[in-house]
C-alpha cells in the first residue's frame, strides 16, 4: 500500500502542476521536491504517471512552470555533484531527475520556440559568480551527467574506500582511473556491479534524449544548425571527453552476451551489461556523425570536425587496440547466427544495426583501421553476417535501411585489393540461408546472396542493384575459382538484364549490362585458368552475348519490344521471355508491407552510384598507360573497332564522381576534368573512386616518365571528349540538358540514336575472342571424342590457354566508395530511425512530432 500511496502523491504533484495556469514559485521547494522524492523508484512510472498530453499541456498554458521544472531538476543534478552524490538519497534524487527530464526533453524538441529554451542562462536562486550564472542551461546538465558518469559509489567502484565523509570531490576527480572497462588505452578490468550498470544506462538514456534534438529538424537544417549538444559533448570544454569516448568503446567491443555458454543462462539471470551496451553503442554513432564530404577548397583536404570522440577514434594505431575492437565486432555481430542443438539456449543481441553503423564509422573516419580489417581473414567474419542479413531482409520493405548499410559496406571494402583475394577462402556452409548449396569459396557465397537479392527482393531494392554489381566488379580480377552455381548466376543476370525491353526501358538500365561485362572481363583476362566453370558457362550461353552485339536499335523494333513489355502486363524489371526461372525485378517476391510501429520506408533516395564512388587505377604502370592511350589513339575514340580506351573506360565516363584523378607511374596524382553529372532528384548516392590495377606483363618498353605524362594527358582530352559525347546517355533530368530520348512533355523516350550512342561501346571484344577461339576446339572434341558429359570439356578448358590470343589486358578500374552529403543525410536519418525503434522501454520518443522521418503507426 505505501507504494501506491507513494505513487498517488506523486500523481497529484503532476496533475497540480498542469492545473494551474499561474507561476509557481521557484523557492517552493516543498512542492518541486514531490517529482524528485523516493516517490516513484523507476522509469516506468514515470513514463506512466506524467502522460504525454499533460506535458504539452504544460507547455501551451503553464511554459513558466515547465521552465521552473527543468531548470529545478538541473539544478538538482547540479547540487548533487557538489555534494560528490555519496548518500542513498541524493542517489535516488538524481535518478528521479533524470527520468523526469527523459520524458520531458522531446517535447521541448518538438516545439522549435522552446529549442532555445536549454541554451539560455537562467538566474540561479543562490548567489552564484557572474562565470556560472551565463553557462546556459544545457552545458551545465552534460557536465553534470558526465561528473555523475564517473562518480565513485554511483556509477563506479571506488578505488579508495573513503565512506561518505571523505567521498572524492567530483568536480576535482580524475575520470581517467575510473574507464568503465578494460580495452583500448586502459589496461585495468574494475569490478563490475548491476547497480552500477543500471544507474550509468538511466544517465545515457538522458544523454542520447538530449542528443535527439536532431529527429524534430528536417535534414535541411541540420546542415544549417549542426546539433549543439553533440558539439559541446565532444569538445574540448568537456573534460571527461576522452574517458567518456573509451568507456563508451570498451564497453561495447568487450561484451560477450554468451557469458560462460551456459545452456539458458540468460533466462535465469538478469543481464545488466546489455542495455548499457545498447545504449553505450546509440551515444557513440549519434556523437560520430559528421558530414566528411565538407565543401574543402579544392585541392586541400577537409579540415577534422571539432569533435574530440572523432579525433579519439581516427588516432586508435595500435594492432593490439584494432584488434579488440575487431573481435568485439565479429562476436557481436555473429551472435544472432550462432547455432544451438537447444533452440533459444544463447542469449541473442538484437543491436546488430546499431553496430554495423559504427563498423562503417570505424573504417570511415579510421583508414589504419580498415586496412589492418582487410589484411585479416577476420573481414570475412564481418561479411558472413552482413550477407546473412541481406538475405533475409530482402522482401522486408520495413528492413530497408538494413539492405542499404550492409551493400555501403560492402562497397567500401571492396575498395581495396585485399577483400577480394580474401573472398577465395573457401566458404563452410555454418548458418542457415536459402540459397542454393553449393562447394565453393566465399565469393560464391557473395555471387548467389547478390542474385537472390536482384531476382526476389522488392522493388524499392533497385536503387541498389548498381552498388551490387559495382561491389563484383571491383573484386572480379582476383576471383581465382568460380563455382559452377556462381558463374550460372552471373549468366542468369546477363540474360536478364540484357533482353531488349529491358534496355529500352529505362535510359540507365544498359549500365547494368557495363558493369556484367566488365565483370566477366575481369575474370578472363586476370585469372582465366582457375575459372573453367565460367568460361564454359560463358561458351554455353554464347546466345546471349551474340544477341547483344546484335542488338536491333531500329525505330520499329525497339517499339515493338516496349509494347510486347506492356502487353504482357509485366513491370519495367527483368524479362521472363527467355528465362522461366527469372521473375519480374519489381518484386517477384511481393514486397510484404511494414509492420505496424516500424519506420515507414521515408529514408532518403541512395544516392547515385556515379556520385558515391570514384574511379582509381590501382597501381597500373607506366607501360600499360603508355600502351593504353596508344591503342586509343590508333583505334580512335568513336570508332566501333575494340578500343582498350572504349573497353576499360565506358563506366569510368558513365559513373563518375565530381572529380577524378589519374595517378602517373610515381604516384603522384593529376587532376581529371569534370564529368557531366546525375543531378537527378530522387537519386542521391554514394561516391566512388576507380583504380586501373594492371597486372600484365605485355607492356611494350616505354618507360620514361616524360612519355607517360604526355599519355596521360592524350587520354584526359579524349575521355572528356567520350564524356562530351555520351553526356546525353545518363540519366534522365541531368541538368544539362534533355536526352537524345526526351520526349515531348518530359517524358523519356529510347530512340535509335540513343541506343546506338552506348551499343558501339560495349566492350564485348574480349568474350568475342574467346568465343572465337574457343567455340570450334570445345565443338571439335564433342564431335571426336562424342562427349555428352560437361566434366571432360571442363577438364579441357581448364588445361587450356588463351595466351596471346586476347587483346592486351585492359587497366582495372575500381570504384572506391567516396563520402558524400547524400549519403551522410541517409545514414543520419536511419541511424536515428533505427534509436526511436528500438527504444521502447521506456518508449522515449513514441507519439512526439519527429521531422526527421515518418513512423507508420499501430
Amino acid at each position: 500500500m505505501g507504494n501506491a500511496d507513494t505513487k498517488l502523491n506523486f500523481r497529484k504533484a503532476v496533475v497540480q502542476l498542469t492545473s494551474k495556469t499561474h507561476p509557481i514559485d521557484a523557492g517552493d521547494d516543498s512542492f518541486w521536491d514531490q517529482f524528485w522524492s523516493e516517490s516513484v523508484t523507476n522509469v516506468q512510472d514515470v513514463f506512466t504517471l506524467v502522460p504525454s498530453p499533460e506535458i504539452r499541456a504544460l507547455r501551451e498554458e503553464a511554459p513558466s512552470n515547465l521552465a521552473t521544472l527543468c531548470y529545478k531538476a538541473v539544478e538538482k543534478l547540479v547540487k548533487a555533484v557538489d555534494n560528490s552524490c555519496r548518500t542513498q538519497y541524493e542517489q535516488q534524487t538524481v535518478l528521479n531527475c533524470v527520468r523526469l527530464l527523459t520524458r520531458v526533453l522531446p517535447y521541448i524538441f518538438e516545439d522549435p520556440d522552446w529549442r532555445g529554451f536549454f541554451w539560455s542562462s537562467l538566474p540561479g536562486q543562490s548567489q552564484e559568480d557572474d562565470e556560472e550564472q551565463s553557462m546556459p542551461l544545457a552545458q551545465s546538465l552534460i557536465n553534470a551527467i558526465c561528473d555523475l558518469l564517473f562518480c565513485p559509489d554511483f556509477t563506479v567502484a571506488a578505488n579508495r574506500k573513503s565512506g561518505p565523509d571523505k567521498a572524492e570531490d567530483l568536480q576535482a576527480i580524475d575520470s581517467c582511473e575510473y574507464i568503465w572497462e578494460a580495452g583500448v588505452g586502459f589496461a585495468h578490468s574494475p569490478p563490475r556491479y548491476p547497480t552500477h550498470d543500471s544507474n550509468r544506462t538511466e544517465l545515457l538514456k538522458l544523454l542520447l534524449t538530449c542528443f535527439s534534438e536532431t529527429m524534430y529538424q528536417p535534414p535541411v537544417d541540420i546542415h544549417i544548425a549542426p546539433n549543439r549538444w553533440i558539439q559541446y559533448f565532444t569538445c574540448a570544454e568537456n573534460r571527461h571527453a576522452l574517458p567518456m569516448f573509451t568507456s563508451l568503446l570498451n564497453t561495447v567491443c568487450a561484451y560477450d552476451p554468451v557469458g560462460l555458454g551456459v545452456p539458458y543462462n540468460h533466462l535465469l539471470f538478469s543481464d545488466s551489461v546489455e542495455p548499457l551496451v545498447d545504449t553505450a553503442l546509440q551515444i557513440l554513432i549519434v556523437t560520430l556523425d559528421h558530414d566528411t564530404s565538407g565543401s574543402a577548397p579544392e585541392g586541400e583536404e577537409a579540415s577534422v570536425p571539432d569533435n574530440l570522440f572523432i579525433n579519439y577514434l581516427s588516432r586508435i594505431h595500435r594492432d593490439e587496440d584494432f584488434h579488440f575492437v575487431l573481435r568485439g565486432f565479429t562476436k557481436l555481430l555473429n551472435n544472432p547466427l550462432v547455432q544451438t542443438y537447444l533452440p533459444n539456449s544463447t542469449k541473442k543481441v538484437q543491436f546488430h544495426q546499431e553496430l554495423l553503423v559504427f563498423f562503417w564509422k570505424m573504417c570511415d573516419y579510421n583508414k589504419k583501421f580498415l586496412y589492418y580489417v582487410l589484411k585479416s581473414s577476420d573481414v570475412l567474419e564481418i561479411l558472413v553476417p552482413i550477407l546473412y542479413h541481406l538475405n533475409d531482409s530482402r522482401a522486408d520493405q520495413s528492413r530497408v535501411g538494413l539492405m542499404h548499410i550492409g551493400v555501403f559496406i560492402l562497397l567500401l571494402l571492396s575498395g581495396e585489393r585485399n577483400f577480394g583475394v580474401r573472398l577465395n577462402k573457401p566458404y563452410t556452409a555454418t548458418i542457415p540461408m536459402d540459397i542454393p548449396v553449393f562447394t565453393g569459396t566465399h565469393a560464391d557465397l557473395l555471387i548467389t546472396v547478390f542474385h537472390k537479392i536482384i531476382t526476389t527482393g522488392h522493388q524499392r531494392l533497385q536503387p541498389l542493384f548498381d552498388c551490387l554489381l559495382t561491389i563484383l566488379v571491383n573484386v572480379s580480377p582476383y576471383l581465382k575459382t568460380l563455382s559452377m552455381v556462381a558463374s550460372t548466376k552471373l549468366l542468369h543476370l546477363l540474360e536478364a538484364f540484357s533482353t531488349p525491353w529491358f534496355l529500352f526501358s529505362s535510359p540507365t538500365n544498359h549500365h547494368l549490362v557495363f558493369f556484367l561485362l566488365e565483370i566477366f572481363n575481369n575474370i578472363i583476362q586476370y585469372q582465366f585458368d582457375g575459372n573453367s566453370n565460367l568460361v564454359y558457362t560463358i561458351i554455353r550461353k554464347r546466345q546471349v552475348f551474340h544477341s547483344l552485339a546484335n542488338l536491333p536499335c531500329d525505330y520499329g523494333t525497339i517499339a515493338k519490344s516496349l509494347t510486347k513489355r506492356t502487353r504482357r502486363h509485366l513491370p519495367s524489371a527483368t524479362s521472363t521471355e527467355n528465362i522461366g526461372e527469372l521473375p519480374s525485378m519489381e518484386g517477384s517476391r511481393p514486397a510484404l508491407p511494414a509492420e505496424p510501429g516500424t519506420l515507414k520506408a521515408t529514408l532518403p533516395d541512395t544516392p547515385g552510384i556515379e556520385k558515391m564512388t570514384e574511379k582509381e587505377s590501382a597501381h597500373p604502370s607506366v607501360n600499360q598507360l603508355c600502351e593504353l592511350t596508344a591503342a586509343a589513339t590508333v583505334n580512335g575514340v568513336n570508332s566501333n573497332s575494340s578500343s582498350l580506351l572504349q573497353q576499360s573506360s565506358v563506366q569510368e565516363l558513365t559513373h563518375n564522381s565530381s572529380e577524378d584523378h589519374v595517378r602517373k607511374g610515381d604516384g603522384e596524382e593529376l587532376p581529371r576534368s569534370k564529368s557531366m553529372p546525375n543531378t537527378s532528384p530522387e537519386s542521391p548516392t554514394p561516391s566512388i573512386h576507380s583504380t586501373n590495377n594492371s597486372h600484365s606483363s605485355n607492356a611494350s618498353g616505354r618507360k620514361t616518365s616524360e612519355s607517360s605524362v604526355v599519355s596521360l594527358q592524350r587520354s584526359v582530352a579524349q575521355r572528356q571528349s567520350i564524356r562530351l559525347t555520351e553526356a546525353h546517355s545518363l540519366a534522365q533530368g541531368s541538368g544539362i540538358g534533355p536526352p537524345i530520348g526526351m520526349g515531348a512533355g518530359g517524358l523519356w523516350v529510347p530512340t535509335s540514336e540513343w541506343v546506338g550512342s552506348w551499343k558501339t561501346k560495349l566492350p564485348l571484344q574480349t568474350i568475342m575472342r574467346l568465343l572465337q577461339v574457343l567455340v570450334p576446339q570445345v565443338e571439335k572434341i564433342c564431335i571426336d571424342k562424342g562427349l555428352t558429359d560437361e566434366s571432360e570439356i571442363l577438364k579441357f578448358l581448364q588445361h587450356g590457354t588463351l595466351v596471346g590470343l586476347l587483346p592486351v589486358p585492359h587497366p582495372i578500374l575500381i570504384r572506391k566508395y567516396q563520402a558524400n552529403s547524400g549519403t551522410t543525410t541517409w545514414f543520419r536519418t536511419y541511424m536515428w530511425g533505427v534509436i526511436y525503434l528500438r527504444n521502447v522501454d521506456p518508449p522515449i520518443w513514441y507519439d512526439t512530432d519527429v521531422k526527421l522521418f515518418e513512423i507508420q503507426r499501430v
